[in-house]
């Protein structure tokens, strides 16, 4: 009888933890403090561990809190999609009650723990919450601007690191929002083609034509450019500490290139198999550049 009562609780626990990694969803928050971490080893002179922790803590549960407040905003819409509709709320497993009380607790823990780094983290930290929970989620069903304004609260941890790291803000942590802000027009444009059916259901309106034509994919290549362009910038040596040397520059900018390859690819060809090609190579570049950018400063 033990035996199946332990195992009972183990199942249990294992259900609210799936539940919590859902609500807040985790594989996004993960990216994000991956990306604040890669700030914050740019921006600092020295590394401390107990401030990196505290980044990664506070990060998480910033995203996590995002993540949740949204899910108890859009539950009546997240039901009516195929890809949204098992979330914890929607499927009836948690209520909006419960929900929003880890929603609160994450947001005073990540509030907290940033602003022991600093108040600058733990303000930008807010303004991420604030932008992303009560401008981007409610114009997501008005207008396709929503992903303008959503690329302000998804572009900060990137810059948050830096200021985590340095208590300033300035060219430095600057380029770094600019680089993920315009990074993030190909990638979500890229998913919301692959999602429109889906998100019309729910009355999303994401793509910056309304619809899945060369209109949208023209609007993605350009925006690919853009952030080709700014991702290379440092290597002029006028963004103050930030730079970056030719070599790790040309490997950017040959990484952007195969970023854009997929971009012409989805205008030519306009089908979602394309579009999905160009999400997974925006992960990939996010993630290589920021990679290259801390190796290169190191080496």
């Amino acid at each position: 009888m033990k035996t199946v009562a332990g195992t009972a609780r183990s199942g249990s626990w294992s259900l609210v933890f799936a539940d919590f990694k859902e609500i807040t969803k985790a594989r996004l928050a993960v990216s994000v403090v991956f990306s604040s971490i890669a700030g914050y080893l740019l921006g600092a002179y020295n590394v401390d561990l107990r401030s990196l922790l505290l980044l990664a803590f506070g990060g998480y549960c910033m995203v996590g809190a995002s993540n949740a407040y949204n899910q108890v905003i859009e539950r009546d819409l997240d039901a009516l999609m195929s890809r949204t509709k098992n979330r914890p709320i929607p499927s009836g497993r948690m209520s909006v009650n419960k929900a929003l009380a880890i929603a609160i607790v994450l947001t005073l823990l990540g509030v907290v723990s940033l602003y022991v780094l600093n108040p600058k983290t733990a303000m930008f930290g807010a303004i991420s919450i604030f932008l992303y929970t009560s401008v981007y989620t409610p114009l997501k069903t008005k207008t396709p601007l929503s992903v303008f304004v959503g690329a302000f609260p998804g572009a900060i941890p990137f810059m948050l690191g830096w200021v985590a790291a340095t208590n300033d803000f300035g060219i430095e942590p600057g380029t770094l929002f600019m680089i993920q802000f315009f990074w993030q027009f190909p990638h979500f444009w890229a998913l919301g083609w692959m999602l429109d059916d889906d998100y019309r259901k729910g009355g999303f309106k994401m793509l910056p034509t309304g619809k899945k034509d060369k209109g949208t994919a023209l609007q993605i290549i350009m925006y690919t450019i853009w952030m080709m362009v700014i991702s290379v910038i440092p290597v002029f040596g006028i963004t103050g500490r930030l730079e970056l040397s030719v070599p790790a520059a040309t490997l950017v900018f040959l990484m952007g290139c195969v970023m854009l390859f997929f971009a012409f690819r989805l205008f030519e060809k306009r089908d979602n198999g394309s579009a999905r090609k160009l999400m997974l190579a925006s992960v990939s570049y996010i993630t290589l550049m920021q990679i290259v950018y801390v190796i290169d400063k190191f080496v």
